[in-house]
């Protein structure tokens, strides 16, 4: 076997890749052995006779579709928590809505004319 670590080295320094993934064709491995430059190697990557080996990486199929299920509300449910309810929401956020919604319920029962100034300000 022919020693190549010279040009699988600067095949992988020219690909921007690992050694393990450079590709030699076992049809040309004599014009392979005997090019020892970067040119060298460039010009037989252009030829073809260097290759990179395809290597399969982690599918986010998966991650995109929970994503997508994430932003429509779902995936929320008891058995997906973590942490305490006051993490979640803190006790004076959930305080200032609550305050909030009364606020909004009173200005539309005002506006309505179901309760008066003074029903307004004895609350």
């Amino acid at each position: 076997m022919v020693n190549l670590n010279l040009q699988r080295r600067l095949a992988a320094q020219i690909l921007k890749c690992g050694e393990e993934k450079i590709r030699f064709d076992p049809a040309s491995l004599n014009e392979i052995k005997e090019s020892i430059t970067k040119a060298d190697i460039k010009g037989l990557i252009g030829e073809g006779y260097i290759t990179l080996k395809y290597m399969p990486g982690s599918s986010r199929g998966r991650a995109r579709i929970q994503q997508v299920q994430k932003s429509k509300g779902l995936r929320k449910g008891k058995g997906s928590r973590k942490g305490t309810s006051n993490a979640r929401q803190s006790v004076k956020e959930s305080w200032i809505n609550r305050i909030r919604k009364q606020r909004r319920l009173l200005k539309e029962q005002k506006n309505k004319e179901m309760i008066t100034n003074e029903d307004y300000r004895m609350i």
